[in-house]
């Protein structure tokens, strides 16, 4: 599925494979954001991903014309996940929106786990 943009001479079609990996690269630069978590449901796994993994834990929809994204995080141990969520939350909107042109009508944190940073 590819969000679109139209204007009167031309048509604009975004992969979400390219939103995903944008949203996710903003979520990284997050207070409190330790990465993204690819997450068996089978096995009830939660791995960290590497940087260059970053989509796997972020699912993108267009949904009614908006984008919807879905982040799947691990957070820093000690943190307000509260805070976190907010903050990545407005990052995220405010970012995606202006580089894709496009609005977001939701945008879900799944926290599946807390590590420990020295």
């Amino acid at each position: 599925m590819k969000g679109s943009i139209s204007t009167k001479i031309e048509n604009v079609s975004i992969d979400t494979e390219v939103i995903a990996q944008y949203a996710g690269t903003v979520a990284m630069e997050c207070f409190g954001i330790v990465g993204m978590a690819a997450v068996n449901v089978k096995d009830g796994i939660v791995k960290l991903l590497k940087k260059d993994s970053l989509t796997h834990g972020i699912i993108v929809k267009l949904v009614d014309g908006k984008l919807r994204l879905d982040f799947h995080v691990i957070v820093v141990y000690g943190v307000s996940i509260q805070a976190v969520s907010d903050n990545l939350i407005s990052s995220v909107k405010y970012k995606v929106e202006e580089f894709t042109g496009l609005k977001i009508g939701r945008i879900n944190i799944f926290v599946e786990g807390v590590r420990v940073i020295d």
